[in-house]
């Protein structure tokens, strides 16, 4: 019985009849008005079958299987005595000339690679008007098979992974791009050693592409960006497409999904994969980071070669600092307004105050790394009515930190939670309970705990800091978040009341440095709504430094100043800058 092909209504290319989206340039086959499109029977011809000779030397065994670019049977090479595969077009698209080009093409490319993980390519032949390649015949089963039962252990994964790697490494040196890296498209033999099959899509970098259906090949799934939308590709298609493939074997399941090929290609160019943190808690170190580096959506982005990318992957597998790594992806997270669970207003100021500290804590941590939003912009959420993926769009951020407090007595109770924004899923989540003088110890705590969550990597430096933190003098500590609470409102009534918790602080510990940023800061709010003149802000607001979250004061009164540590790295906020010299206040020049 023949096979049943659909007509693009749009460019008139013929797709198979199980396919809902043309595969030449994209559009619906199914017309707006519901009307069938044009249907058109091709009579295929006769299957080889079982003990029938091809080209006068090789029997048919059975068949191995089908594909988009052809059947593939096992058979014996009856001249050299072993036993092949032959990969024959299909029938129905022999009278298509560029598929058919396409089929020679990979026989060449094929042939000249020779790689111990590369499928040897014996020969190209044509026999009673079937054109077929001749190669090895590998024991074993495709990676898309293992898959079926689940994820692999890691060791293998990375195992299988290198391999590829370095089957391509040649490829890529011979200047020959696969297009198609799949779980199918890799063998795995029974001593696990891998095989790179079928370089249908394979091009020469430089060579001139014949069929224009060349723009969108290779399986949705696996596609980088650049080629699913078409765009000229390059070795970088392939560390993409790899990938996703390791992504695959430690999930067991693909990073960008969809109910249809245009839901699936609007994941690639738009969205951002679940953390294997939840998939693999027990992952090492780094994996993660070079994973996303291969799939990072800008090809500029990801290794640079195949060479870089199976370094940092046997470097992961030897348990140690991937070499070549980068963050990948911008991590950036807003930490969205704590609740206050009380119910009581007037504890307001602790939540608010926990929510600008952990703004402040996360943002010291690896600034190269991770990204945190002023709380300028996270407050307007603080009713918390609005969903966490409308936060995540409006915010640009791919990570939330929700949390609440609960003060009873002098313990305080902490939730928090980290979210992805992408799926919504919960990555973290943890509960604490800290007497008020340890309050500063347990937001250190959060902070760790969120970065490793988010698979950073902190320095050494950046430990030390959250580990020297002192117990408070919970008076003096409470005084000050209060003052912080009114001073935020930046209002007469409120920046009087906020010198007065900020004066409290100091009465009970003079050496509180924030109380005296906090009363500096006053001043400078003053002087900016015009409420006081630079002469008299001036020389009460003392002399500050802006670099970024951190600050300094310089008070001889005050010599608890490494909570506000510089950051020699960050440059001068502008804008204060013209404020303090408007002030007549020291100004760091520093560029």
């Amino acid at each position: 019985m023949g096979k049943m092909t659909v007509i693009c209504p749009k460019c008139q290319h013929e797709n198979p009849d199980d396919t809902l989206y043309c595969s030449k340039c994209g559009a619906s086959l199914r017309s707006a008005e519901g009307a069938s499109v044009t249907k058109t029977l091709i009579t295929p011809r006769e299957s080889p079958q079982k003990g029938s000779t091809i080209a006068e030397r090789y029997t048919i065994i059975s068949e191995l299987g089908r594909g988009g670019m052809g059947v593939v049977y096992k058979a014996e090479d009856t001249k050299l005595k072993r036993t092949v595969a032959l990969k024959f077009l299909p029938p129905e698209l022999t009278h298509i000339p560029d598929v058919k080009d396409r089929f020679m093409r990979e026989a060449q490319a094929a042939a000249a690679l020779d790689h111990p993980n590369i499928c040897t390519v014996y020969e190209f032949d044509q026999a009673e008007d079937a054109n077929f390649i001749s190669m090895a015949y590998i024991e074993g089963q495709s990676l898309r098979k293992k898959l079926e039962s689940g994820p692999l252990e890691l060791d293998e994964a990375l195992r299988i992974a290198t391999q590829v790697a370095e089957g391509l490494q040649i490829a890529h040196k011979k200047g020959i791009v696969h297009r198609d890296i799949k779980s199918a498209n890799i063998m795995v033999t029974e001593r696990g050693q891998v095989k790179i099959m079928d370089f249908g899509l394979a091009r020469m970098i430089g060579g001139t592409l014949i069929t224009k259906e060349g723009m969108t090949m290779g399986t949705i799934a696996y596609m980088s960006p650049e080629q699913a939308q078409g765009e000229e590709v390059d070795y970088r298609t392939d560390i993409w497409s790899l990938g996703v493939v390791l992504y695959e074997m430690i999930s067991g399941e693909l990073p960008f999904k969809g109910d249809h090929d245009q839901a699936v290609i609007h994941a690639i160019l738009h969205r951002e994969p679940a953390s294997l943190r939840k998939a693999k808690p027990d992952a090492p170190s780094g994996l993660e980071e070079v994973i996303f580096q291969a799939i990072a959506k800008k090809p500029s982005a990801r290794y640079p070669t195949m060479e870089e990318f199976a370094e940092d992957l046997e470097a992961v597998a030897e348990g140690l600092k991937p070499l070549k790594a980068r963050p990948a992806r911008a991590v950036k997270l807003a930490v969205l307004p704590f609740a206050n669970l009380s119910g009581d207003p007037d504890q307001e100021y602790l939540s608010d105050g926990l929510t600008q500290e952990m703004i402040t804590e996360l943002g010291r941590l690896h600034p190269e790394s991770l990204s945190v939003i002023a709380r300028a912009s996270v407050m307007r959420y603080k009713k918390g009515d609005t969903p966490v993926d409308q936060i995540g769009q409006e915010l640009g951020v791919n990570y939330v930190l929700e949390g609440s407090t609960l003060r009873e007595a002098n313990l305080v109770r902490v939730n928090a939670v980290l979210i992805q924004v992408v799926d919504q899923t919960q990555l973290w989540a943890d509960s604490y309970k800290q007497e008020f003088s340890g309050i500063l110890a347990l937001q250190s705590e959060v902070a760790e705990s969120v970065a490793k969550a988010l698979s950073i990597k902190l320095l050494p430096s950046e430990k030390d800091q959250l580990a020297k933190v002192s117990p408070v003098d919970p008076e003096a500590h409470e005084a000050y978040l209060r003052g912080m609470y009114h001073c935020q409102k930046v209002t007469p009534g409120d920046l009087d009341t906020a010198e007065k918790y900020f004066d409290l602080a100091l009465e009970k510990d003079s050496s509180f440095a924030p109380a005296y940023v906090g009363r500096a800061w006053v001043w400078v709010f003053r002087n900016q709504c015009g409420m006081a003149s630079p002469g008299e802000a001036g020389p009460k607001a003392k002399a500050i430094k802006w670099f970024g979250q951190g600050l300094e004061v310089h008070d001889p009164a005050s010599p608890y100043l490494s909570c506000f540590p510089i950051y020699d790295d960050i440059r001068p906020d502008p804008r204060i800058q013209e404020l303090l010299r408007k002030m007549n206040l020291p100004v760091d020049e520093k560029e």
